[in-house]
């Protein structure tokens, strides 16, 4: 009997969806997790890749659209706990098991996920001083769910219907949630890929900030901290850190940067990614 579902959306990931797979699956027992794969609007082999691999059932829809192929792996999903992670995320059966656990001894609405770790290896010095800065933020250091992973038990589901048409649908299930019901896994971690250079990081970050402002106002369920108070307590902790103080105008270019580009209401929030990492799976 599967101990945990994961839904994985994807979207022209080809090898690296499947290297991901290999690597998630590594170690498991036959049915261990319910692996449901919703290859949507793919042009390449996509859905071939991921049916290579043993124990995933892959589901093709032709609509290039994430939230369908999440609603669509929903649909066909049985298990709980349950997990939607993006198919470019690195995670380990060792982390997915241990959100099965803390998800199935609640007896409350929970959602969780493992601690978000950033790759910034193949990234330019301006992107890794980005993430230096980034990772004294509130947003890292109280911990958070989301951002390519983010996992819910049955009742947790509950919290909504269908996904709807939005591109933060990570921001949108977090906020269904108030920070009590939030658990972010320590000593447990899934890793995603920083941008190779700070143009694609710019242009990665105004999608997401387009995204989260699309979000309805009354599905902004939990509270947050003011921007002003979280900003003061970052500089705060930047002062404090002599060595961080030459990255600092590399984040503020970068964060200034996303917020301006994902500003405008009338923007076309088109789908932005870095697929360098793509192109060297594929090779």
């Amino acid at each position: 009997m599967s101990v945990l579902g994961v839904v994985i959306p994807a979207h022209d990931e080809g090898p690296l969806l499947r290297r991901n797979l290999e690597r998630m699956l590594r170690g498991t027992v036959a049915g261990e997790f319910e692996v449901v794969v919703v290859a949507n609007g793919c042009t390449d082999d996509t859905a071939r890749q991921a049916a290579a691999v043993p124990g995933v059932r892959v589901i093709e829809i032709a609509e290039a659209s994430k939230t369908a192929a999440l609603n669509a792996g929903d649909a066909a999903a049985t298990v709980f706990p349950r997990v939607y992670l993006d198919a470019d995320v690195e995670i380990s059966a060792r982390a997915l098991r241990e959100v099965a656990r803390v998800l199935s001894g609640a007896t409350g609405p929970l959602v969780a996920a493992p601690t978000f770790a950033v790759d910034s290896s193949r990234s330019t010095f301006a992107v890794r001083a980005f993430y230096r800065i980034w990772a004294l933020s509130d947003y890292r250091v109280t911990g958070h769910v989301g951002s390519g992973v983010y996992a819910v038990n049955e009742s947790g589901r509950r919290r909504w219907q269908a996904f709807p048409p939005v591109i933060a649908d990570d921001r949108f299930v977090q906020q269904r949630f108030v920070p009590e019901e939030r658990v972010s896994i320590a000593g447990h971690f899934f890793t995603v890929a920083a941008s190779s250079d700070m143009t694609t990081h710019i242009r990665r970050g105004a999608r997401i900030a387009r995204g989260n402002r699309e979000l309805p106002v009354q599905t902004q369920v939990a509270t947050r901290v003011p921007a002003v108070r979280r900003y003061s307590r970052l500089m705060r902790r930047v002062a404090t850190t002599p060595a961080r103080w030459l990255d600092l105008p590399f984040y503020v270019y970068g964060f200034g940067m996303t917020t301006l580009r994902g500003r405008p209401a009338s923007a076309t929030a088109a789908w932005s990614r870095d697929d360098s990492m793509r192109r060297v799976a594929r090779a």
